[in-house]
């Protein structure tokens, strides 16, 4: 058994498309959708991450706007600025990329975001209303890697899902969001013992731990479908997941590569939640809002 590969960046594309008419249409009702990224210092990594998402905000023909703080910035200043965004009715997604200087406290910088402009879905209300399934904005990633599974044509009801990984971010999140479409959900994390005897059973293997090679074949269960949320760069600098790509291929159903799995899909899903704010901002260029979060944005279309 080799693998089916699971495209992120052909689903990328698929939606995104939908996104430029879903564009047009709330320009036609004098709607400009913005998304506002906020970015305090020069880590190199996050200018790559910021500049791929606002890429892909000129791509949707969503407007962008880039805000550039200093690494010395004051916690007063960085609040402050998003108060002022929180206030600008052109904008209509607020994301502030992580992480932050050490002096900055990242959860009262979240908190500050309006729940109505919380496109990461990371403050708490959004949260904790996974918990019953009507966040407004759900977790990007999580939210891609739904839609990634709903790609295979697997429904998730009744099957054994193992998710390594339980960071606020993707494992826990992922971990409810899947709950509330009724698999049966084991979350393992650094303490879990015995890692191998949890994955072995997975039907499906979602894994965000950030360790390059984690998964081995021997810790997958023939016909798994593999989700890698991993991406480490190793020092001769490819990059790689958590999962031994080449090798659980030959015993998966299916499985994401990385790079060109989850990734796309994660920006892809910040641009649909920044669409999502402006339908919602102005419901007559959508009509009603029947729809869950839950539901693949086509559903919404």
């Amino acid at each position: 058994m080799t693998a089916q590969i699971i495209d992120g960046k052909a689903l990328s594309r698929q939606l995104r498309a939908g996104f430029r008419e879903r564009v047009g249409h709330l320009q036609a009702q004098g709607v400009q959708p913005g998304l506002a990224v906020i970015l305090v210092g020069e880590n190199p990594a996050s200018q790559v991450y910021v500049g791929n998402k606002i890429k892909a905000c000129e791509e949707c023909g969503v407007r962008s706007l880039h805000v550039g703080l200093p690494a010395d910035v004051s916690e007063a200043e960085v609040l402050a600025t998003i108060e002022r965004l929180n206030a600008d009715e052109q904008v209509h997604g607020i994301l502030v990329q992580l992480p932050l200087p050490p002096h900055i406290p990242v959860a009262r910088v979240l908190e500050a975001i309006a729940v109505d402009k919380d496109v990461d879905g990371f403050h708490l209300y959004n949260v904790g209303a996974l918990v019953t399934g009507h966040s407004i904005f759900p977790p990007c990633t999580p939210y891609g890697v739904q839609l990634l599974l709903d790609a295979t044509g697997t429904d998730v009801a009744g099957q054994n899902v193992v998710v390594v990984g339980a960071s606020n971010i993707v494992g826990k999140p992922m971990g409810l969001m899947l709950l509330q479409r009724e698999a049966t959900v084991t979350i393992c994390h650094a303490k879990t013992r015995d890692l191998a005897q949890h994955t072995i059973l997975a039907d499906i293997l979602i894994v965000a731990a950030g360790k390059p090679g984690l998964i081995v074949p021997q810790m997958v269960k023939r016909g798994a479908i593999v989700i890698d949320v991993g991406i480490n760069r190793l020092p001769d600098g490819r990059i790689v997941g958590d999962v031994c790509f080449d090798e659980v291929k030959e015993k998966a159903s299916w499985i994401t590569p990385v790079p060109g799995g989850v990734g796309p899909m994660t920006v892809t899903m910040l641009i649909e939640n920044t669409l999502r704010s402006a339908e919602r901002s102005f419901p007559l260029a959508r009509g009603d809002d029947r729809h869950g979060w839950d539901a693949p944005p086509a559903a919404r279309a």
